[in-house]
């Protein structure tokens, strides 16, 4: 199947490169039936959020017939939701740690990361690895998302850094007790494809051993590319389907407007 929807876009009215136009302009020819915007609504990613709202629902009307836009967000399990829940479509993502009074990120570089881990938790990558996902456990109850962005993201380095041993179960326990809790609201998780394609990692997120447990706790998927330009709105969208077939899924999840304008999930055939 030709996956021909992505909801995870970032434009230049946050940290993306693309205005949202030319992200349109992109997605129609690259096939797109619907595309989703996901703008940060993080006051860390600085964006003017009436004018982002304004600016998507313009181009709503200005595309109708053409292609299915949806106004969505991205917002992260710390900060407030409040602003976004007029928006159509949440993705509740988990970006950073506490750290004292201030938010450390856990994916803005290595750098950070081991600075994080060396003044926050002992040096110990198990145990900002542990807080990370117990974490997570909560971006359901607290954001209410309709699905759930980049499960893994705290392992972005790990393939360059050797940051923790994903096998080791220091690390796996605290992953599957959260995704198992989570998998259980049966809100979909994105098969996040831009750690591949970007070359981070050989794997997406969720990686494939944490991908195939969540097949089998019974979660149900939605693949994005967390586009931060036009060039890779269906990155690796082939390679993605294919990892999710191994791992035992037999289809993915498409968000789109109903014949009444309703924002609705559809399952389809991988």
């Amino acid at each position: 199947m030709e996956i021909k929807a992505n909801y995870h876009t970032h434009t230049n009215l946050c940290d993306g490169k693309n205005s949202p136009e030319e992200m349109v302009e992109a997605a129609l020819k690259a096939g797109l039936k619907h595309l989703g915007f996901s703008g940060h609504f993080d006051p860390d990613v600085y964006m003017d959020i009436d004018k982002y709202k304004k600016e998507i629902r313009s181009l709503q009307e200005k595309y109708r017939g053409r292609i299915d836009i949806l106004l969505g967000a991205e917002v992260d399990r710390l900060f407030d939701v409040t602003k976004a829940r007029d928006c159509e479509y949440i993705i509740g993502s988990t970006h950073g740690l506490m750290a004292g009074d201030e938010i450390i990120p856990v994916d803005s570089s290595p750098e950070i990361l081991k600075k994080l881990c060396t003044e926050h938790f002992g040096g110990d990558p198990y145990k900002l690895t542990k807080a990370y996902f117990e974490l997570e456990a909560s971006v359901v109850d607290v954001v209410r998302p309709d699905f759930i962005g980049h499960f893994d993201i705290v392992t972005k380095y790990n393939d360059e850094l050797h940051f923790v041993d994903e096998e080791d179960p220091r690390y796996l326990k605290p992953a599957l007790d959260t995704l198992e809790h989570l998998a259980g609201y049966d809100i979909p998780f994105e098969i996040n494809t831009a750690p591949y394609y970007r070359g981070l990692k050989k794997d997406m997120y969720p990686c494939m051993y944490l991908l195939r447990a969540l097949h089998d706790f019974g979660g149900r998927i939605v693949i994005s590319s967390d586009a931060h330009n036009s060039a890779v709105l269906t990155g690796a969208f082939d390679i993605a389907a294919e990892m999710a077939g191994q791992c035992g899924f037999k289809s993915t999840n498409i968000l789109l407007h109903d014949s009444g304008g309703n924002i609705i999930w559809k399952e389809v055939p991988l």
